[in-house]
């Protein structure tokens, strides 16, 4: 474990978890769902990653694990990482992420089944769109690709793997009534995206409602 790691993971971890319980309060990741993660070092490759299992609206500090490239817990609390890992892991190596974060919020779990018949979602016109990095302005066209739930999360990262390198420019993806994924060059940044594209969900969903 590098010292980089080892100084930063308290706080990375106390973030997370704060993070986590926002969430949670905004109704965005209910119960036990959701998963989160943040680079703690690149070289090795520690991340700090939410535990399986745990109720969102009350995780903590320590259930905060810290992890490798292959996923392996390196931290002395020994539960099981969250069971989408090597989605996260992917999105770190592939992207250069910083921080991933998945939510599953009813907006954005309603619009991925809605519009998976169109493999993507598209959000344009909002003034809020500028919140996501590299925006600078609400004319932009956001397109989130929507792709079939699996339990094998190993051949889903594989296939999120293909479609991101066909949209570089995408902030997110959804997964089929499953929620969103997103992520940052920071965790802060990745906070936001969940906070900016949560909120597009809400808007889209509830002017469908209000036009039928």
């Amino acid at each position: 474990m590098s010292v980089t790691a080892s100084e930063n993971s308290a706080t990375v971890a106390s973030e997370l978890a704060e993070a986590s319980r926002s969430f949670y309060a905004r109704g965005w990741v209910l119960g036990t769902s959701g998963n989160f993660s943040a680079v703690l070092s690149r070289d090795p490759l520690r991340v700090a990653i939410s535990a399986s299992g745990v109720d969102k609206g009350a995780i903590t500090a320590e259930q905060i694990l810290m992890i490798d490239e292959d996923g392996e817990v390196l931290s002395n609390n020994q539960s099981k990482p969250s069971d989408e890992t090597p989605l996260h892991l992917m999105l770190i190596g592939k992207l250069g992420a910083g921080s991933v974060m998945h939510t599953h919020s009813v907006w954005s779990t309603m619009l991925s089944d809605i519009h998976a018949a169109e493999n993507g979602l598209a959000i344009e016109g909002y003034e809020m769109l500028k919140g996501l990095s590299g925006v600078a302005t609400h004319e932009h066209r956001e397109w989130l690709p929507i792709f079939e739930n699996s339990q094998d999360m190993s051949a889903l990262a594989a296939d999120v793997n293909v479609l991101l390198s066909e949209n570089p420019n995408s902030h997110g993806f959804l997964l089929r009534r499953h929620g969103l994924y997103t992520w940052g060059s920071s965790l802060a940044q990745a906070k936001r995206h969940v906070e900016i594209l949560e909120f597009l969900f809400e808007a889209v969903g509830r002017t469908r409602l209000m036009l039928h």
